[in-house]
């Protein structure tokens, strides 16, 4: 059965999709079978898995209004080894569309009921506003994956965030947990940083991934190629440090890592390069 995680914080801009996107890539890398889903509108997870949202035939907006299941819509993206549930501008129609529907917070849920042996992990990538798209995720969720930032706002995002994990699990979802918090783009060389992450620790204990994510030029040069940084450049710090989290995600929810491995790609930032204008 696969295991079913929101990637998702009410906070913008603390890396939700970065982490997404190289999580599913360092699912894939150590032999998972993955699908990642794009919850948001503006694609950028989609866009990030070397899918082209503006060609997808069919989104996961199809599969909310039920026009469409799960396999017919998802994209094998060759290059980063997972499948892909895209989104696209269509995505942000579906709220208005779903209103009226019965069962509208639990659609993707029941649509995902139909793949669950095709898949070990299925992550979604979660906007960071609180609306149908998110509580869709949360409904079809076992567990939240929260990123964050060790900066003092993020620790709010996080209340907030706790918050409404707590009321989807008394209304909608009484199996939804938090299955840890992620510290990303961390600098140990700031004193700031260094606090607010042992407050997390004292304070959320084994709930915070023993995996740093460091801030690193390469992830956040990925997206502008089309791929996740494990992909884009498999020897970077960022991106061996995500391959880590995906082993450590692995064995606190209790799969199984296979006998053989896939091997590392070789790094596509050169061979890119040479077919991409700079941006």
């Amino acid at each position: 059965m696969a295991k079913i995680f929101c990637v998702a914080n009410q906070k913008g801009g603390v890396g939700k999709t970065t982490t997404a996107v190289n999580l599913a890539a360092g699912l894939a890398r150590i032999g998972q079978r993955v699908l990642l889903i794009d919850l948001d509108p503006q694609g950028n997870a989609t866009m990030g898995s070397g899918v082209d949202k503006r060609q997808l035939a069919l989104s996961v907006y199809a599969v909310l209004i039920g026009a469409a299941t799960v396999r017919e819509a998802a994209t094998l993206s060759e290059a980063c080894g997972y499948h892909v549930l895209g989104a696209n501008r269509e995505l942000a129609g579906a709220e208005i569309e779903l209103v009226p529907m019965e069962r509208r917070e639990k659609r993707l849920k029941e649509a995902l009921a139909e793949v669950a042996l095709d898949y070990d992990f299925v992550l979604i990538d979660c906007p960071p506003s609180l609306s149908l798209l998110t509580l869709n995720g949360l409904c079809a969720a076992h567990g939240v994956v929260v990123p964050m930032q060790c900066e003092y706002f993020a620790l709010e995002g996080v209340t907030d965030l706790l918050h409404t994990i707590g009321q989807v699990r008394i209304h909608l979802n009484k199996d939804l947990e938090i299955i840890g918090l992620l510290r990303v783009m961390f600098d140990p060389r700031t004193t700031l940083q260094q606090q607010v992450s042992a407050q997390l620790q004292a304070h959320f204990g084994d709930k915070v991934f023993d995996t740093v994510i460091p801030r690193n030029v390469r992830l956040a040069e990925a997206p502008s190629y089309g791929l996740p940084g494990v992909v884009f450049d498999p020897a970077a710090k960022g991106s061996q440090a995500f391959v880590a989290f995906a082993r450590e995600m692995v064995e606190r929810v209790g799969g199984k890592l296979p006998a053989r491995p896939r091997p590392p790609r070789k790094s596509a930032a050169k061979k890119t390069v040479k077919t991409t204008p700079s941006a």
